[in-house]
């Protein structure tokens, strides 16, 4: 039996529009007030309309701010922590599943632990450790009594100085340490044939062309889906890049914009100037996106298959 669903097709399609409207209009209203003056905005205040002056606001932005660089420090931030990330995830969820790892589950349950843990609730003692990547060692030398006994050999105690601050390794590596992408890793590895391992060790394939000719190809989807996630998460992450990096040219875009509105509290923000921003940031993640769609699309094709 067929049923008349033209009522309910219609209230989904009602409730469609309303979500798409929802999503987008925020955006429209960015790219028309990105196109519009400061002194039409401070006449009108946000525009519902598109204007002429968007290439005037973007070239603001490249020669008048700090926004060219730090997209470039987004960016390194954003693929180093997507990279890592996918390689790192992949080769623990290997070792998980594949290796007769003693205390295997007390390792994933800690990995698992690091995402109850973001940065941002552990920023203080991240920047303690950044700014002194050798402290846990000296702290060690002082609790087991042996810098007493170097100062009293060699009339000094050691004290071992590496700060990552203002790199991009200090802005990259905090980051990484999450453990979603092994979760991810591991859940696919178990819906595969337990017997794929083992008929590719008659075959006379190694744990390691194994790895790269069978499970990576069959993994395709899976890293090209945590390389976006991780790569969006990069790119627009606030707080770290904040607290680690001092100096603007070592910041990224996301902290970029948000410098561009003034401190003082009398004077208005240039919002043209800041939406057109907005827009010339978002393009590296949207291209991004477009860019690994298609192998995601295809990876999805073979599954079905």
């Amino acid at each position: 039996m067929i049923e008349n669903a033209r009522s309910l097709n219609i209230v989904a399609g009602l409730v469609l529009i309303v979500g798409i409207v929802y999503i987008l209009g925020p955006l429209y209203l960015t790219l028309a007030t990105a196109s519009q003056s400061y002194e039409f905005m401070l006449r009108n205040g946000l525009a519902w309309y598109p204007g002429d002056q968007f290439f005037a606001n973007a070239a603001h932005i490249f020669t008048e701010t700090h926004i060219p660089i730090q997209m470039f420090n987004s960016l390194v931030v954003a693929f180093g922590d997507a990279f890592a990330t996918c390689v790192l995830s992949l080769l623990s969820a290997y070792a998980i599943v594949y290796f007769r790892v003693r205390w295997a589950g007390v390792a994933f349950a800690l990995i698992l632990a690091t995402i109850m843990l973001p940065i941002e609730i552990r920023v203080i003692t991240t920047y303690q450790m950044a700014s002194n990547v050798f402290s846990p060692v000296n702290a060690l030398l002082d609790v087991t009594g042996l810098n007493g006994l170097i100062t009293e050999y060699f009339g000094a105690p050691v004290k071992l100085e590496w700060s990552v601050l203002n790199t991009h390794f200090g802005l990259i590596a905090p980051l990484v340490a999450h453990g979603t992408g092994t979760f991810l890793f591991r859940q696919f590895f178990l819906t595969l044939p337990k017997d794929l391992f083992k008929a590719a060790r008659m075959d006379g394939a190694g744990p390691i062309r194994f790895l790269f000719d069978i499970l990576l190809p069959l993994s395709r989807t899976s890293f090209a889906a945590l390389f976006v996630l991780t790569f969006l998460s990069g790119w627009t992450q606030y707080l770290w890049p904040l607290v680690a990096a001092s100096t603007s040219d070592m910041q990224t875009a996301v902290v970029g914009l948000a410098r561009l509105v003034p401190d003082s509290e009398g004077e208005i923000p240039d919002f043209p100037m800041i939406m057109a921003g907005a827009v010339i940031v978002s393009i590296i993640p949207l291209a991004m996106i477009a860019l690994l769609q298609r192998y995601l699309v295809q990876g999805l094709a073979l599954t079905e298959k």
